[in-house]
């Protein structure tokens, strides 16, 4: 059963709370670091370092690391961050478009990582793995959370309710792109007993919906402290690692398209043609864009048309990974037509966020960029737990979560 711990977290004063917090490091484009430079409180001075730095310096090397040592000692002395007394859990609720999701922040075990308690779903790789563990070794910090989901359990679901009905949020502010933030302490003891024992009685498992690196990063720390460490150190600290577990119901799953450059010497027919050996195609209502309104349909945006692609019965296998409409695109076209085999490397597909929308995609092929767009129906969450329980691994890029909870609104110091 998932273990959990409540811990002291680190958080921001909250008259600045807003202006502490960041997305996800891996996540906001070089444009959108260089906009928070002069931000003295944004948390990105922390978890992209290198903003402080000259552009010639490298993004992995020492001197980043030492900055955002450096910087976080900082944020704490000047008062900007300071760190709670007592253990508490936290509660964070998103709204996006006028659709909420709550989370519940906690620290999760690494032990359930190397015990497959925690599920993952996505294959890492080793350069950014090793990033973060050095920044996690720089800080001695988990800086940033870990999207988990969890199936839904009444008890926890209502008990986040209650708490939310009950008692004044901490921090409640609206960020630039329109997402709503709010953030319970949860610092009575009862309530804290209650949670902790409902995951060890309840949840089973929990699911890494986003952050696979940073947790294998947690986990690569975790074994190399592990060799000084006396074992009362071992159960607490460093063998947690900070988290946000979402129940099923709570999340959300946007689209995660893709566009090519080139139809593989291919000409518009001879592409048209070999299509429609696996696919019923024809062209959108009213010119689209088009979003798919069902699993194995695609819209696709070729020579300024749209086209609805319909998957023909008997074309793809039936197991958890294979049956998603990301591996029917990719295996189907991309892979049989376009000869583009392995997407992690080949420069000549992309990935779209869902959140860019269609007329994102229309634009990348308008401007002659791109050849040729593909819209994608979702993965459902109830899919990432039957691939994660097979103990299989999605394509790349299947899953584009939204809202992005932020950094800096709670630390976990190791």
């Amino acid at each position: 059963m998932a273990k959990i711990a409540p811990f002291k977290g680190l958080r921001p004063r909250t008259d600045i709370a807003a202006q502490v917090a960041a997305l996800p490091y891996d996540v906001s484009s070089a444009d959108e670091l260089n906009a928070t430079k002069n931000n003295p409180y944004n948390f990105n001075h922390i978890t992209r370092s290198e903003i402080d730095l000259p552009e010639t310096t490298g993004m992995n090397s020492p001197e980043v690391y030492d900055k955002a040592q450096e910087n976080l000692e900082q944020f704490i002395a000047g008062g900007i961050m300071t760190q709670d007394e007592q253990a508490c859990y936290y509660i964070y609720r998103l709204i996006m478009d006028g659709r909420s999701q709550t989370g519940l922040v906690c620290c999760s075990s690494l032990e359930d990582y190397e015990n497959e308690l925690i599920k993952k779903h996505e294959f890492t790789r080793p350069d950014r793995v090793l990033d973060r563990a050095n920044h996690i070794k720089s800080t001695n910090a988990h800086t940033g959370l870990v999207f988990l989901a969890c199936k839904d359990v009444t008890d926890l679901n209502e008990l986040l309710e209650q708490w939310k009905k009950d008692h004044e949020a901490t921090n409640d502010f609206v960020s630039e792109d329109g997402i709503q933030h709010t953030f319970w302490v949860v610092n009575d003891a009862h309530t804290i007993e209650t949670i902790t024992h409902i995951f060890k009685e309840q949840i089973p498992y929990t699911y890494i919906a986003d952050g696979h690196h940073r947790t294998a990063s947690a986990l690569q720390v975790a074994h190399e402290f592990d060799q000084q460490a006396s074992m009362e150190d071992k159960k607490q600290g460093y063998r947690y690692y900070l988290t946000c577990v979402f129940p099923e119901s709570q999340v959300a799953i946007m689209d995660y398209n893709r566009v090519v450059k080139d139809l593989n010497g291919l000409s518009e027919a001879a592409f048209m043609e070999a299509l429609m050996l696996d696919f019923e195609l024809s062209e959108a209502p009213a010119g689209g864009p088009y979003r798919p309104q069902q699993a194995h349909e695609f819209g696709m945006y070729l020579n300024q048309k749209w086209y609805i692609l319909k998957v023909k019965p008997d074309t793809y296998t039936k197991d958890p990974v294979s049956v998603l409409d990301v591996s029917i695109l990719q295996n189907n076209i991309l892979s049989k037509i376009l000869n583009i085999h392995d997407p992690r490397v080949d420069t000549r597909v992309e990935f779209v966020g869902g959140i860019r929308g269609l007329q994102y995609l229309q634009r990348k092929v308008d401007s002659g960029e791109m050849a040729a767009a593909f819209s994608c129906y979702p993965v459902s969450v109830s899919q990432l737990f039957e691939v994660a329980d097979g103990g299989k691994v999605m394509p790349p890029k299947s899953t584009w979560f939204e809202p992005k909870t932020r950094d800096g609104l709670v630390v976990h110091m190791i």
